[in-house]
């Protein structure tokens, strides 16, 4: 055995370094413990096609990934009017956090981004209609280029 000490401040204490190894016992542990992420996937959105989740979740968060005017059925609506793919890509965040045990009046923030900027207007308008009352903190971003050429790109935070 081999002592050695370590300086608290005051006054000094001596452990000793021992050849003896005490196993750890093994603990059951659930299969999810609290605070642990989850993925989250539903077929009433699109799936997810690359090493992406639709969301992740803890006990009480939620976080989608961006989601497209895509329809669950896999139809990429690039071409219609921004109005419509608003709605499809937040019809798509709304069955994530269905999912997910959450709703659209749980979102605490929403990320829109836009590849024209000038869509913003008619994006809000569209956008407004899924929160009537007590709107989540949201940011909007001017990009270069979308996923599949579309021309927005919705992802939300809720709370469970």
């Amino acid at each position: 055995m081999r002592a050695f000490g370590v300086h608290t401040g005051r006054k000094r204490t001596a452990y000793l370094n021992t050849t003896a190894v005490e196993r750890p016992r093994f603990i059951p542990v659930p299969l999810t413990t609290p605070g642990m992420k989850r993925i989250v996937s539903t077929n009433a959105a699109p799936e997810a096609v690359g090493a992406y989740s639709q969301a992740t979740a803890t006990d009480d968060l939620v976080f989608t990934a961006g989601q497209i005017p895509l329809t669950p059925d896999g139809e990429l609506m690039a071409d219609a009017p921004i109005a419509d793919q608003t709605e499809q890509a937040l019809e798509n965040v709304a069955a994530i956090l269905a999912e997910s045990g959450a709703g659209l009046d749980d979102v605490l923030k929403v990320t829109v981004y836009l590849d024209d900027i000038d869509d913003f207007e008619a994006m809000n308008e569209t956008y407004k209609t899924f929160f009537e009352t007590e709107p989540p903190a949201r940011s909007a971003v001017g990009v270069d280029e979308l996923p599949k050429g579309v021309g927005v790109e919705i992802e939300a935070i809720a709370t469970k």
